[in-house]
C-alpha cells in the first residue's frame, strides 16, 4: 500500500501540473472505488486548482469551494498525460485540465478512494480523528511519550496509530525503530523519554529519506511520472528475513504483530 512518503512523492509530482488550472471536465469512468464516487465531485467542473495538498495519507485537489480527498488505496495511482493518450485498463477517472492535459486515476483493486469536501461543511470523518503529521513540529518527544504511558500495545502498533501520528505505516515503522534501537514488539509503556526522543527522531529522518527517493516500490506503487521509488534499496530491516543485519551481522527476524509483518534484529533492538 503506499504509505506518506510515496503519497507526498505523488503530491509533489501532480501539483505543478494541476495549481493554477482550471478542470474542465470530470469523467468517471468506473464509480464503483472503496466507496461509490459522489456526484459531489463534480463541483470540481469549472473550478481552478489552488494547490494539491495531503493530510496523511489523503490527497487534497483544493478548489474555492471545497477540496477532492484521494486516497490511492493498495495500488491507486495518479499520472498526467496528454488528452490524446489512450487510456489504460483501470483508469477510473478522469480531470480535463485547461493545460490541455489530463489527471487519471488509475486502481487496479479498486481499494482507492475520490470524495469531496465542500468549504462549508464539517471536517470530513476521514479526517478528524487524525494525529499530528510525522513531519511536523506538533510530532515531538513528549506527545508520543504521552501517549505511550500506561499502554501495553507494542510500540510498533502504538505508532502505526493514526490517532497518534498520521502516515507511519508498516515499512517505516520498522525501519524506524531498527534506527531507534527499539525492538518493535516491546510494550509501549515500558518505552523511556530518551527512547521517545531517538524514535520520533528516527521516524522524521527515515520518512524525509524515503521522500527525497521517491517512495518505497515493493509491487503496486509508482511515482506521478511512472517511475518506481528507490527507498526500497536503502531498507534496513524490512523484507530481509533471515539476512544479515547491517550493524551486527546477526539474522533479521520477523514475525506477525497485529496481522502484520514485523522485522527487527534481536541483537541492535532492544
Amino acid at each position: 500500500m503506499p504509505e506518506l512518503p510515496e503519497v507526498e512523492t505523488t503530491r509533489r509530482g501532480i501539483e505543478p501540473c494541476l495549481a493554477g488550472h482550471r478542470i474542465e471536465d470530470l469523467l468517471v469512468h468506473e464509480r464503483r472505488l472503496r466507496w461509490p464516487i459522489p456526484d459531489d465531485v463534480q463541483a470540481l467542473v469549472g473550478a481552478t486548482v489552488s494547490s494539491v495538498t495531503r493530510r496523511a495519507k489523503y490527497l487534497l485537489i483544493n478548489v474555492p469551494t471545497g477540496a477532492a480527498l484521494v486516497h490511492l488505496g493498495m495500488s491507486g495511482s495518479l499520472r498526467i498525460a496528454p488528452r490524446d493518450e489512450a487510456l489504460r485498463k483501470h483508469d477510473h477517472v478522469e480531470m480535463m485540465l485547461s493545460s490541455g492535459g489530463v489527471l487519471r486515476f488509475h486502481d487496479p483493486r479498486r481499494f482507492g478512494s475520490l470524495l469531496w469536501q465542500a468549504i462549508d461543511a464539517p471536517t470530513h470523518p476521514l479526517l478528524a480523528r487524525l494525529g499530528p503529521e510525522p513531519l511536523s513540529d506538533a510530532f515531538d518527544a513528549a506527545h508520543l511519550f504521552l501517549a505511550t504511558r500506561k499502554r501495553n500495545v507494542a510500540i510498533k502498533v502504538l505508532i502505526m496509530n493514526a490517532a497518534i501520528v498520521v502516515g507511519v505505516g508498516n515499512i517505516y515503522a520498522s525501519e524506524a525503530l531498527f534506527q531507534a534501537g527499539v525492538r518493535p514488539g516491546r510494550a509501549a509503556r515500558r518505552v523511556t523519554r530518551d527512547e521517545t526522543l531517538r524514535i520520533v527522531e528516527a521516524i522524521k529522518t527515515v520518512l524525509s529519506r524515503s521522500i527525497e527517493q521517491g517512495g518505497t516500490t515493493l509491487r503496486d506503487f509508482v511515482n506521478s511520472d511512472g517511475t518506481p521509488g528507490y527507498f526500497k534499496q536503502s531498507l534496513a530491516v524490512y523484507g530481509r528475513t533471515d539476512l544479515p543485519c547491517s550493524r551486527c551481522g546477526s539474522p533479521i527476524r520477523q514475525r506477525v504483530l497485529a496481522q502484520r509483518s514485523t522485522f527487527w534484529c534481536s541483537l541492535c533492538q532492544r
